[in-house]
């Protein structure tokens, strides 16, 4: 992750006074991956979530010399499927997501 985006991140964030965490994350390319196993192994590498865009976004803007930062937030949670809450799947977040990236962009 690059040094500008992660500071104008945190920035935004704290500004705003949302609690955050920099986490390490599984990038995966496919759904319904997550075995068991998988999910102990990325949990003893010390991964806090799995994603599916992370990795390739950082490739391409490494190649690219681009300015890229990932700002992750859960609309949903499957670490416990047996008490599994559906919710409305975040809906209600993106609006706030996108105002806040926007405001990162800005502080960059």
């Amino acid at each position: 992750m690059n040094r500008r985006a992660l500071t104008a991140i945190e920035t935004v964030l704290r500004q705003a006074s949302i609690p955050y965490q920099e986490v390490m994350t599984w990038s995966t390319d496919g759904f319904y991956r997550e075995t068991p196993d998988k999910v102990a192994y990325r949990i003893e590498e010390g991964c806090s979530v799995v994603e599916m865009e992370c990795a390739a976004l950082a490739a391409v803007a490494q190649l690219r010399d681009a300015v890229w930062g990932l700002l992750l937030f859960t609309a949903d949670s499957l670490a416990d499927l047996e008490n599994y809450d559906q919710r409305d799947w975040g809906s209600e977040a993106f609006g706030e997501a996108l105002v806040l990236c926007l405001d990162i962009i800005v502080q960059m």
